[in-house]
C-alpha cells in the first residue's frame, strides 16, 4: 500500500537559504565568525516530528558543504560530566554524547578542532574525561567560571574575565561552536574567543544558529508551541521579541531566556566589538532560515499538534519515574489544552488501551500486569499487540506489524518454539524474575529463526519500514523494550504506568 506520510518541509530549499545567510554573516565580520549552534547538531528528531520531511542530519549536510571554510569547537559543561546528565532522546550521558559527536563528525569527514570543558573546577570526572580525549589525540581546553558574570561587565570583559580563558587557535573564517545540550557553555566560549581576537585587532563576530522557536512564523503557531512543550521542564516560553519590534517595527518570535539575557549580552558585545557592530535584538543576532523551508503549513501544524501530545505523555512518564516535578506535567498539559488537543487524538492511544483491556479479559498478562501496544504503519494501518507470559506487549506489536508488512498469514509463527524455550531456560538459569521476552530478546530470537524460517526472514526484512512509525504503549517500556524501539526508530509514547510490580528492573 502507498505511504500516507505527507511532506511539509523542503530540505534543499532550507540548505540554500541557510548557507547563504551564514556566508553573508561571515563577510559582515571580515571573514571571522563564531557561530553558536543551538539545539542538536545531529539526529534532531524533534525537528523531524514537527517538520515532516526534515532531514535529522540536515545541519550536518550544511556543515559538510561548509567544511572547507569551518573549524568546529565542541563544548561540554564540567558539571554535566560530573553528575552524569542523561540525554533523554538517546538515553546516554552527555560526555558519551560528546564522544559520539566527535565520531559522527569524523564519519562526515569533519574533524573537531578542539573540545572545551566549561566551568571547569577540577571535578574528578571532568579530569578523567579530559585525560581520555587527550590520550586519543584530541585537543582539550578548560575554561573556568567567568568572573563577574552576568552583571559586572567591566570584570567580564577583562583579562580577569574572558581573558583568563586560554585562546583556542582556529584558522578558518567560520568557527562552529556546538555542544551536547543546553548550558554547555557555547556562548561563553564564543565571547572568550571574541575578546582574544579583538585584543589582537581582529574584527571577528558572533551569531547564533538555533532552529526553534522559528522567528518568522506566528507566536502561537503549533510548531512554536511544540517547542514550549518540549522545554516545559526548563520553563521556557516564547514571546514577541520586544527589542526587535522597537528597533525595526517588525514582529519576530524568540524565547524568554534569550530576551532576558540580551541587555547584558548587548553590553558585552558592545564592549568587545564596539557599538556599530553590536546587534539590536536577539532575532538580529540569530541566523535561522528554517521557517522558509516550510512548504505545506497545514502538514507541519498537524505534526506539531501531535508532538505536543507526545511531549505531555513523555513528561507524565518522567514524573512517574521521579525525573521531573508535577509543575512540568501541569505546564505540558496546559500547553496541550490551549492548543485544543488531547492524548485521545493520537491515533494509537485508544487501540493500545483496548489491547491492554483485551489482555486482561483473556487473562494473558504477565505477573498480573496487562499491557497493550499499538503501531501506526506508514500507510495508516494500525497493528496492536498485548503482553503474555511469553513476550512483552512491545514484542508482540512489532512482530504483528512486520507480519502485516510482509503479508505473512497470522497462522505462520515467526519464532521457533525451540528458540523460545532455549531463551526461557537461559533466563531461568540467570535467575530472571520472568521469562517473558523483551523486544531486544525477541529481535535476537527472530534473527535466529530467520536462518531456517523463510517467513521469519521476510518479516525481519520489513523492520526498517517501522522507522518513523507512531507507537503507543499502556505502560512505560522496560529497558529491553526501550532499547529495541530506539533502534527501530519508532516515535513512542506511553501512559504513566509501570509494566512490573518490581521496583528494580534491569
Amino acid at each position: 500500500m502507498p505511504s500516507a506520510r505527507k511532506i511539509g518541509f523542503d530540505n534543499d530549499k532550507y540548505l540554500r537559504e541557510q548557507t547563504a545567510a551564514i556566508l553573508e554573516r561571515v563577510k559582515r565580520f571580515d571573514n571571522k565568525l563564531y557561530l553558536e549552534f543551538g539545539g542538536k547538531l545531529m539526529w534532531d528528531y524533534h525537528a523531524v516530528r514537527v517538520l515532516p520531511g526534515y532531514d535529522p542530519n540536515v545541519k550536518m549536510r550544511l556543515l559538510q558543504g561548509l567544511k572547507a571554510q569551518a573549524d568546529v569547537i565542541l563544548c561540554i559543561y564540567a558539571g554535566d560530566i560530573e553528575r552524569k546528565k542523561i540525554r533523554a532522546d538517546f538515553g546516554h550521558t552527555y560526555d558519551s554524547d560528546a564522544l559520539k559527536q566527535i565520531d559522527d563528525l569524523r564519519e562526515w569527514g569533519i574533524e573537531v578542532t578542539a573540545v572545551v570543558i566549561t566551568r571547569f573546577d577540577n571535578q574528578p570526572a571532568a579530569v578523567m574525561f579530559k585525560n581520555k580525549l587527550e590520550r586519543r589525540g584530541v585537543r582539550v581546553y578548560t575554561h573556568r567560571f567567568t568572573r563577574g558574570y552576568p552583571t559586572d561587565v567591566d570584570v567580564i570583559v577583562s583579562d580577569e574575565g574572558y581573558g583568563a580563558n586560554p585562546h583556542i587557535e582556529t584558522t578558518k573564517p567560520l568557527v562552529v561552536v556546538t555542544g551536547p545540550g543546553p548550558g554547555s557553555g557555547k556562548l561563553a566560549t564564543c565571547l572568550s574567543q571574541l575578546y582574544h581576537d579583538h585584543k589582537k585587532g581582529l574584527n571577528s563576530g558572533y551569531a547564533k544558529f538555533e532552529t526553534f522557536p522559528i522567528w518568522s512564523i506566528p507566536l502561537k503557531h503549533p510548531v512554536n508551541v511544540a517547542y514550549e512543550a518540549a522545554t516545559a521542564d526548563l520553563r521556557d516560553f516564547n514571546l514577541i521579541d520586544p527589542f526587535h519590534l522597537e528597533a525595526t517595527g517588525q514582529t519576530a518570535i524568540n524565547y524568554n531566556r534569550d530576551v532576558e539575557v540580551f541587555p547584558v549580552l548587548r553590553r558585552i558585545l558592545e564592549r568587545i566589538m564596539g557599538p556599530k557592530n553590536a546587534y539590536v535584538s536577539p532575532t538580529d543576532m540569530g541566523c535561522n532560515r528554517a521557517g522558509f523551508g516550510i512548504v505545506n503549513d497545514e502538514v507541519v501544524r498537524e505534526a506539531a499538534r501531535q508532538e505536543v501530545i507526545r511531549r505531555f505523555l513523555r513528561h507524565a512518564c518522567e514524573h512517574a519515574m521521579g525525573l521531573v516535578d508535577k509543575e512540568t506535567v501541569q505546564r505540558a498539559e496546559l500547553i496541550m489544552r490551549e492548543l485544543g488537543v488531547s492524548p485521545e487524538m493520537r491515533k494509537v492511544v485508544a487501540p493500545a488501551r483496548k489491547a491492554a483491556a483485551d489482555a486482561q479479559t483473556g487473562g494473558k498478562g504477565n505477573a498480573g500486569i496487562f499491557c497493550g501496544a499499538a503501531i501506526e504503519l506508514a500507510d495508516g494501518r494500525i497493528v496492536t499487540g498485548k503482553n503474555s507470559p511469553l513476550m512483552h506487549a512491545a514484542s508482540a506489536a512489532v512482530l504483528n506489524a512486520i507480519k502485516v508488512l510482509g503479508e505473512i498469514p497470522d497462522k505462520f509463527p515467526l519464532l521457533s518454539p525451540s528458540t523460545m524455550e532455549s531463551i526461557g531456560r537461559l533466563k531461568k538459569t540467570l535467575k530472571a524474575k520472568t521469562v517473558s521476552l523483551s523486544l531486544d530478546e525477541t529481535l535476537i530470537a527472530l534473527s535466529i529463526s530467520a536462518t531456517t524460517n523463510p517467513a521469519a526472514q521476510a518479516a525481519m526484512d520489513k523492520l526498517p519500514e517501522l522507522d518513523g512509525c507512531e507507537m503507543h504503549m499502556t505502560h512505560i517500556p522496560a529497558p529491553g523494550d526501550d532499547a529495541g524501539l530506539r533502534r527501530l526508530g519508532v516515535n513512542l509514547t506511553s501512559d504513566p504506568n509501570f509494566s512490573s510490580k518490581f521496583l528494580f528492573v534491569s
